[in-house]
């Protein structure tokens, strides 16, 4: 049975079209220029970081997100970056009884984002930075194992990728569902993998309440 529900949080939870362009802005590129060499990044399927690579060889993400920050003008999102199915799905779940969780490759100052967005509403709030492992290396899902109160076989993972989420979730054991959305679902949706893997394929996680009572009843 699934017994919880652990959520990515880019392109899951949140859409991150805003926050992409404030980095087109800062590098001082185009919107629909910086968007477009996104998508051809991501349709090669190579590291999404390598974006900035095209724009400014040697970027440091991780310098480059610290002088954003000391400029006034840090990475962020909230509630009008949150996509309109997650309030409801994240509530039908919960008085559905299942164990809900929030766990993606994000910084410590998302983290602090993420408590002031879901702290009521979910039980668990991990970053791979806190973590000190990042998707899809195997330590990230064997920590959340480590963390939700039950059996691997029993938490569902839900994400937007077959390489970062529903691939390397499956291989630690966990049901997965696959998201249709963001520019990685979109690329990924019709590929063998993205339609033999996932345990579940929505289009929006208002779905996720019924596929799992019924995936529940068929183990009774």
């Amino acid at each position: 049975m699934i017994r919880a529900v652990v959520f990515d949080v880019g392109e899951c939870l949140v859409d991150e079209t805003r926050e992409y362009s404030a980095w087109a802005d800062w590098l001082g590129v185009a919107r629909h220029t910086f968007h477009a060499v996104f998508g051809a990044v991501i349709a090669q399927g190579r590291d999404y970081r390598e974006v900035f690579q095209e724009f400014r060889p040697g970027f440091d993400l991780n310098e480059e997100r610290e002088r954003r920050a000391a400029s006034g003008q840090p990475e962020t999102f909230g509630e009008e970056d949150l996509y309109e199915d997650v309030r409801p799905a994240l509530t039908r779940l919960r008085a559905d009884g299942v164990w809900l969780g929030i766990a993606g490759n994000q910084t410590i100052r998302a983290g602090t984002i993420l408590q002031e967005l879901f702290a009521d509403e979910v039980d668990l709030i991990g970053t791979s930075d806190d973590w000190g492992a990042s998707k899809p290396d195997p330590a990230f899902f064997h920590r959340v194992a480590e963390v939700v109160p039950f059996s691997k076989d029993e938490i569902l993972y839900v994400g937007d990728r077959i390489d970062n989420d529903i691939r390397p979730a499956a291989a630690a054991g966990m049901c997965t569902a696959l998201v249709h959305r963001g520019p990685w679902a979109t690329t990924q949706w019709r590929s063998a993998e993205a339609e033999r893997l996932p345990t579940f394929r929505v289009e929006s996680l208002g779905e996720l309440s019924g596929l799992i009572k019924t995936f529940n009843d068929s183990t009774d």
